[in-house]
């Protein structure tokens, strides 16, 4: 795999059909709706800072029949800036997203504000620059640090898992 699969990815770190699942940093929504197809009974909150990628996302499910995909525009850095209700979420991903912020600590502790007791956060993101994709090499936000930010934030390591060849993936708990 030599780029991130979200597909691959959620089968690692597998999701409850009626779970609540934020992706933070929602982008052009590849795992949104991946995350969307995976959920029966459940719903995923695309949360994005850019108003152009949420109309975007919007629009995809509409076409794509997704019922169970809704669109909050903010800004995840900020404590409350997801808009979404405190432990209102089963799963939180974070993809690609922390190479690009200014705080970085500030999305940890948002993840943390959304997140049930004891549920988990997919984190992911690059390990390299490779061949001009990815960020430029003094952006990229290492894994052990990574590590550090969630543990110092009240979450439990709990597993790594294989995002593709030039990312990293991490599966923390709320402690």
């Amino acid at each position: 795999m030599p780029f991130s699969d979200p597909e691959q990815i959620l089968r690692q770190f597998s999701l409850g059909n009626d779970w609540h699942v934020a992706d933070f940093g929602a982008g052009s929504g590849a795992y949104v709706f991946a995350a969307a197809r995976r959920l029966s009974d459940g719903k995923v909150y695309a949360v994005d800072i850019n108003r152009g990628l949420i109309e975007r996302i919007k629009k995809d499910a509409g076409e794509r029949g997704f019922k169970n995909v809704e669109v909050f525009w903010g800004d995840v850095e900020d404590l409350g800036g997801s808009k979404l209700k405190d432990a209102s979420m089963d799963a939180v991903i974070v993809a690609n997203v922390l190479f690009q912020v200014g705080s970085k600590k500030g999305v940890a502790e948002e993840v943390g504000r959304v997140l049930k007791e004891k549920r988990r956060v997919l984190l992911i993101d690059w390990t390299d620059s490779f061949g001009g994709l990815g960020p430029h090499a003094n952006l990229v936000f290492p894994k052990e640090k990574a590590r550090e930010l969630f543990e110092a934030n009240g979450f439990a390591f709990e597993q790594e898992i294989n995002a593709g060849e030039h990312h990293y993936g991490l599966v923390f708990k709320k402690k």
